[in-house]
């Protein structure tokens, strides 16, 4: 696997486990929204916690594309043998 082969495996990894774990957690606001703020969406979370999913994202992702990482270079998922 080339790094820049890598390198993309890994972003598009990364993107999808961090869209999965984005409501993950999250508590809204159960009261009415009485006051119209420009600006605001009242559909919102409270507090989303990014950096902490920033974290959990990257954690599970090196582990994922470790595995796959893996899996490829002792040739257990080799695309080009499927496709013959």
């Amino acid at each position: 696997m080339s790094l820049t082969g890598s390198i993309v495996i890994y972003i598009c990894i990364w993107w999808i486990v961090f869209f999965a774990s984005l409501p993950i957690g999250i508590s809204h606001k159960n009261k009415k929204f009485e006051d119209t703020i420009a600006g605001i969406d009242p559909g919102s979370p409270k507090n989303p916690k990014i950096g902490k999913k920033f974290f959990y994202t990257t954690l599970i992702t090196t582990i994922i594309f470790i595995i796959i990482y893996f899996m490829v270079e002792r040739q257990y998922l080799n695309i080009r043998e499927l496709l013959e």
